[in-house]
């Protein structure tokens, strides 16, 4: 007859065995549901440059109202995927990238072409130049805000942000439509040093206020919030028209902060934006900094 200790001896393992597998089991239905909350931002950001891809095909068919609006998603797109990648903590190298990519769709590519078969196209080979310029442009203040974060003043924004640039090409094309001009000529006449200008602002030193100081949880002053009601209010009314007037409002602001206020945005020389890249590698906080960076205009 087998004593007690010999029967207790075989079962030990079985256990281990069966508890083995269950881990195992619970990783395999963890890891796809992290994979999962790392695809969203980049959903946002994709939305956001097939609104961009979208507006060209609108503006190359005529539909000019439309291709404004879907400027106007991906700028909406571009104030949320860095957002939703702070939130989850999904902040990567690759986010940054793909989202830098998606702004020169969405917001060089796309109002170039806007602002080129809606206002330029009757001035011919001088219209294309200037809405290539636009793109180089828009492309050049990308780069530089991506080399720039972290050796200037977080309160401001070298020259003028590329969704702005963009936001007031749809606003101008939204307000065209709302009060139903038709005025070829002039238009062309007017839409070719505007471009030039916001294509100017955009490579500028110009500041602009970045808004990243705003502190929600504390009492806003009374003018603020009725501003802010108001804004709500006419979006609501007259959606084309305020798309405008606020775009107009923020491109005016660097000017009346380098003019009135007599405002810079100093560099600092330790980070020079055409030098080689040299010493260690950005740090993972570095990383999650400059994510949330472009969740904000650039």
């Amino acid at each position: 007859m087998r004593s007690p200790r010999h029967i207790t001896r075989p079962q030990r393992p079985r256990v281990r065995i069966i508890s083995g597998r269950i881990k195992e089991q619970r990783d395999k239905v963890a890891a796809p549901l992290k994979r999962g909350v790392y695809l969203a931002p980049a959903t946002i950001t994709s939305i956001g440059m097939l609104s961009g891809f979208y507006s060209a095909i609108s503006s190359i068919a005529g539909h000019f109202e439309l291709a404004a609006v879907m400027i106007m998603v991906a700028f909406i797109c571009d104030g949320l995927d860095g957002r939703v990648a702070r939130l989850s903590r999904t902040s990567s190298q690759f986010g940054i990238e793909y989202d830098s990519l998606s702004d020169v769709v969405a917001f060089g590519m796309a109002p170039a072409i806007l602002a080129y078969t809606w206002a330029l196209q009757p001035i011919g080979g001088l219209g294309v130049a200037i809405a290539g310029l636009f793109v180089v442009c828009a492309a050049l203040r990308l780069a530089r805000f991506n080399v720039q974060t972290a050796s200037v003043d977080k309160r401001r924004f070298v020259g003028l942000p590329v969704p702005g640039a963009a936001a007031l090409i749809a606003g101008i094309a939204l307000a065209y439509s709302y009060f139903e001009f038709s005025s070829p000529r002039a238009l062309c006449t007017a839409m070719a040093p505007i471009t030039l200008a916001l294509a100017g602002l955009m490579i500028s030193r110009v500041p602009y206020p970045s808004f990243k100081g705003l502190n929600l949880e504390k009492r806003a002053q009374i003018e603020l919030m009725i501003a802010a009601v108001v804004a709500a209010a006419l979006l609501v009314a007259m959606p084309q028209l305020t798309v405008f007037l606020l775009a107009c409002a923020f491109v005016l602001s660097g000017p009346y902060l380098m003019l009135i206020k007599g405002e810079r945005t100093p560099i600092k020389a330790s980070a020079p934006a055409l030098h080689p890249v040299a010493g260690e590698p950005r740090s993972v906080e570095t990383e999650a900094h400059r994510i949330t960076e472009t969740s904000e205009p650039r």
